[in-house]
């Protein structure tokens, strides 16, 4: 699932957005505050202000309202000022007095739902600016904005190429004040080195951007046009350079910050980012169990594939630990030794992609989509964090590409960084990758998701219940003898599972227990089986963001709960297909809501 891009000053995870229009109001109305007769239902007054927010949130956030598919904003740029952010704070504050105001007990279940979402939301915002205040530590806050700026007008065919590019040009003319408005807001002695560095590695990725979707189509527009648009790019082409010496001259070498929060600041984000019913503490204690009955299972699998074979490890009923590591090493051994060549990666991700789908359709496990997919390079400004992501349209954009972004192998790595990446990234682990972010993963349930009626929920869906979803659907295609019960297919799902168990443990570890890279790199390559690479790339993600980490795994813990629940109140009743596309229907809000619908509990 690819991070979304918002104005710093609101500070929501605004992802993908639902049919409903939000943007007949004014600009003006969208930010005053509107007295309800005491006549209007609750609901009628929750919708009015749901309404309202999002009116708000597209015209502070003009790259994220493009995302979404609002296009009202195509031609401007957020405004992360000290005057823009003060203008999103006091938007917050204004519709959480409002909140506030209404009755959330005499709200339908659905819009109880969708106003705890909203409310977590606008405490979250006002907690980054406030608190956090990422406008100043984090320069990746900029370099998002500043290629999402262009990509998302450039990547998609929503409009004819001519007004894209007219809004391009426009948007251009404003990302010298983006970049100055970074170098003015940023605190280099906040600033962790690791950010510093990664984002002076990805600031030429916009003018990438420019090359790629922008330059080769001037000849689209009128004379006048194609000079304005040209002026454009040559004066971001000297911004980006001025940004450039700044990053290396001065961001860099004084880059200061400590890239671990702290216990603190680590809990509050949790809470706001996950929305979820498990604490910090119940999440280690799940992920460090689950560590043990997954290895523990992985050994059982070893056993059967090694037995009978030349020089395999022993492999008694009740292994040592080291006999346990040296097992099922031996046996990941088997499944690595089957990997795409380096420049067939993408290649390997279509055919993985077409066969789960056709294994889909064939078990008829979830309602599938019927709007197209694309496998792509990822761009450049987006490399660095992540292997791959799922990019779904803005819902508002009916009927375009989802895109299943995936990071070209580095020019400059050596033969050694090439093998253990495609190690790790082998065969049968692209097939995992497909699955997860294609389908019947993130692609699949992006899909389902934007059919929901909630602009509000759409909004602000659920990183929790995508990631957690995309996960299940790893164990759930297993389970169904995804490549003909193939017993290494299970094992490297296994595997894959573990690096979600993970991420659990190493967000913690990183941010709240001060943990060093040698203790991660054991947890990482040690014990749950990761390739250097894979490893090494982990780390710096680890460092790079906070609260992330963990969506994977609490979500699918929460999805297997669910799933669990649901089973055992239907009994023989439970159709698997029927309870995946209920599951799907309610338009991604955190699976602890999913369940209260569901299984009619109380909302909290």
């Amino acid at each position: 699932m690819r991070p979304t891009l918002i104005a710093i000053a609101l500070l929501g995870t605004l992802a993908a957005c639902h049919s409903t229009d939000t943007r007949k109001a004014s600009p003006a109305a969208a930010a005053a505050p509107v007295s309800v007769p005491t006549t209007v239902t609750a609901d009628a007054a929750f919708t009015d202000l749901s309404r309202r927010a999002l009116d708000g949130w597209l015209r502070l956030s003009p790259v994220a309202a493009t995302q979404i598919g609002d296009h009202a904003y195509d031609s401007e740029l957020d405004d992360l000022s000290a005057t823009g952010r003060q203008r999103g704070i006091d938007f917050a504050r204004t519709l959480l007095a409002e909140l506030d105001a209404i009755d959330a007990t005499t709200l339908s279940r659905e819009n109880q739902v969708d106003a705890a979402i909203l409310r977590n939301q606008l405490q979250y915002g006002l907690w980054d600016a406030e608190t956090q205040q990422g406008w100043a530590t984090d320069p990746q806050v900029y370099s998002g904005l500043a290629g999402g700026a262009i990509y998302n007008l450039m990547a998609r065919e929503f409009a004819p190429l001519p007004e894209r590019l007219r809004s391009a040009t426009a948007r251009m003319e404003k990302l010298p004040a983006l970049l100055a408005q970074a170098r003015a807001n940023l605190d280099p002695a906040r600033v962790p080195k690791i950010h510093a560095e990664t984002v002076a590695r990805q600031n030429n990725g916009v003018l990438g951007i420019v090359d790629m979707f922008i330059a080769p189509h001037l000849g689209e527009l009128t004379q006048a046009e194609r000079l304005r648009a040209q002026n454009a790019i040559s004066a971001l082409k000297a911004a980006v350079a001025e940004h450039q010496r700044w990053l290396d001259g001065t961001l860099v070498p004084n880059a200061k910050g400590d890239f671990r929060v702290g216990q603190a600041i680590y809990d509050q984000k949790l809470r706001f980012a996950l929305l979820s019913s498990l604490s910090r503490a119940e999440i280690r204690q799940r992920a460090e169990a689950e560590l043990k009955r997954v290895r523990v299972d992985m050994y059982a699998i070893a056993r059967g594939v090694l037995k009978g074979r030349p020089k395999a490890p022993p492999l008694p009923d009740v292994p040592s630990d080291a006999q346990q590591q040296a097992a099922i090493e031996a046996a990941l051994e088997l499944a690595y030794a089957d990997k795409p060549a380096r420049d067939q990666v993408v290649a390997a991700a279509e055919a993985a992609l077409a066969s789960a789908t056709d294994f889909v359709r064939t078990k008829d496990l979830v309602t599938l989509p019927d709007a197209p997919v694309k496998i792509i390079l990822m761009p450049e400004f987006q490399r660095g964090v992540a292997v791959a992501y799922c990019d779904s349209p803005g819902p508002l954009d009916k009927g375009l590409e989802t895109f299943y972004a995936v990071s070209p192998i580095p020019d400059d790595w050596t033969p050694a960084q090439v093998d253990s990446f495609l190690r790790e990234y082998n065969t049968r682990m692209i097939h995992l990758l497909s699955i997860h972010e294609g389908t019947p993963g993130h692609y699949l349930e992006g899909w389902h998701s934007a059919r929901f009626p909630s602009t509000l929920r759409g909004v602000l869906r659920s990183g929790l219940f995508a990631e957690g979803w995309a996960v299940y659907t790893e164990k759930m295609m297993a389970d169904a003898g995804y490549l003909d019960h193939d017993p290494l297919f299970r094992l490297v799902q296994l595997k894959f599972y573990l690096r979600t168990i993970a991420n659990a443990i190493l967000d913690q570890g990183v941010h709240v227990d001060g943990w060093t890279r040698e203790q991660a790199m054991d947890l990482m390559v040690r014990q749950t089986f990761q390739q250097e690479r894979e490893a090494a790339g982990k780390w710096v993600r680890a460092q790079l963001t906070s609260a992330q980490l963990p969506t994977y795994f609490v979500g699918v813990q929460e999805h297997f709960d669910l799933r669990k629940a649901v089973e055992a109140k239907q009994g023989a009743a439970f159709n698997l297909k029927a309870y995946h596309d209920q599951v799907l229907s309610y338009g991604a809000p955190p699976v602890r809501f999913v369940r209260a619908l569901m299984l009619e509990e109380g909302i909290e």
